[in-house]
């Protein structure tokens, strides 16, 4: 009975971090509307499988304030929501997809690529 309530009281994770590298190319083009980014503890391509199709959200503040939709707050915050398509390479990096293509500043930053939706 304590074991139960110990498990329950457990923190959920939410999203993994991640970094864009960059953007899919070859030698002299860039694909601008597939971005390259390396999720935190994924070594592999099998790893891979598990993030197929999850969400990416890049967070990123901007000059002016902007009414959020849900929270009706005025935030300098802004999201550009993605998805995981498939791997990239056998190092364990995989290629996204956003709605609107990432900016160049994006190269480096941080996002988040959420536990969410479930394809089990």
């Amino acid at each position: 009975n304590e074991y139960k309530s110990y498990l329950r009281m457990q923190p959920v994770k939410l999203f993994s971090k991640g970094i864009v590298t960059g953007f899919r190319r070859g030698l002299r083009n860039q694909t601008v509307n597939t971005s390259l980014v390396k999720i935190e503890g994924v070594e592999s391509k099998k790893d891979v499988d598990f993030y197929l199709g999850k969400r990416v959200a890049y967070i990123y503040r901007a000059q002016k304030k902007r009414k959020n939709r849900i929270t009706k707050r005025e935030t300098k915050l802004r999201v550009i929501w993605g998805k995981v398509r498939r791997a990239h390479g056998s190092s364990g990096a995989v290629r996204c997809s956003f709605r609107t293509n990432l900016p160049p500043k994006a190269i480096g930053a941080t996002v988040r690529v959420m536990m969410y939706p479930s394809r089990t």
